[in-house]
């Protein structure tokens, strides 16, 4: 039975795989929200009030497992920091949603673990890219620049449509050094008091920025209503809670590896719901960033698994007469 248990834990089962599918799934429909609502709240005030409900949601449980709403003293500065950058990744997404397609966006905005794996290739030996790696990094890089200038179909202008990607691809620059933070300094730190920190920084950092720029000006349409309730219970409490359950139980370079077809739904979605065109161009671009940082980010699991696929054929072969 033991042997059972550490083997659920060293890969992942269907439970995990299709766990993650749908949490890929739903993560891929939260650009999708925001644009479909932007036209009655602006994307960064959507942000804040999602931002600031889910926090207290949060809150209520970390108090009920008695935890502390906050890290511990010494790293405060350091969940700060997580939070600021959190909300500037969320910056990036809401003025970049005003100027570029859903689509576009989460597909520059999944470019993070990239640029995670960039950042702590300089701080943890452990974490040195190989050179396939370094060719994966090249194979984004390659794609993302196919898929920023795939402006047909679009009745927006190109430069307006080049912005609006620019700052995604910002907020997954954003992302990517969150990651890098919260790996190197709060890797100790519960999760969920993690996720509080940033939320409400989130919270408190975005709320200056939307009232100067929008003047909370909003209409609570049904739309609304619904993006809100999706995006407080659905995407960041029940979502993030399930990503750190699974963190949990199953490896993280294996999930991290299904976190690449999160764009593919949000292209799919955006086709679907808000009738953005899908050019080939564009496919051919987020092909390519794909792969590229699936290689990046996942090779060592790729590595192991050439590895134990080696080792069952010489098993093989040393058995036959």
């Amino acid at each position: 039975m033991e042997d059972i248990l550490m083997q659920c834990h060293e890969r992942l089962d269907e439970k995990a795989i299709g766990l993650m599918i749908f949490l890929c799934a739903i993560l891929g429909l939260q650009q999708i929200a925001i644009k479909a609502a932007a036209a009655d709240m602006a994307p960064v005030l959507q942000m804040v009030v999602r931002s600031g409900l889910a926090a207290f949601f949060v809150g209520a449980y970390l108090r009920t497992k008695g935890l502390g709403l906050l890290p511990s003293a010494g790293k405060v500065r350091a969940g700060l920091a997580a939070g600021i950058l959190f909300s500037l990744e969320f910056l990036c997404v809401g003025e970049g949603l005003r100027l570029t397609s859903a689509s576009h966006m989460v597909t520059t905005l999944y470019t993070a673990p990239a640029f995670a794996a960039l950042g702590l290739h300089f701080l943890l030996p452990e974490e040195r890219l190989k050179s396939i790696q370094w060719c994966g990094m090249g194979l984004a890089f390659c794609g993302i620049v196919i898929a920023f200038f795939d402006f047909s179909g679009s009745s927006t202008s190109p430069s307006s449509i080049f912005l609006g990607d620019l700052l995604g691809l910002c907020g997954g620059m954003a992302w990517g050094a969150t990651t890098v933070v919260i790996r190197t300094k709060l890797s100790e730190t519960p999760p969920a008091q993690t996720l509080f920190i940033q939320l409400m920084t989130c919270c408190c950092v975005l709320f200056p920025w939307a009232i100067a720029v929008d003047g909370l000006n909003f209409s609570m349409t049904n739309i609304v209503w619904a993006s809100l309730m999706f995006q407080i219970f659905i995407v960041c409490v029940f979502g993030m809670m399930l990503w750190f359950w699974l963190l949990t139980v199953y490896p993280a370079s294996q999930l991290g590896a299904l976190c690449f077809i999160t764009p593919i739904f949000g292209v799919v979605f955006g086709f679907l719901l808000l009738d953005e065109s899908i050019e080939p161009r564009f496919i051919a671009g987020v092909i390519l960033v794909l792969a590229g940082i699936t290689i990046v980010s996942s090779w060592g699991w790729i590595e192991l698994r050439l590895k134990n696929i080696r080792i069952l054929k010489s098993f093989k072969g040393n058995k036959q007469p």
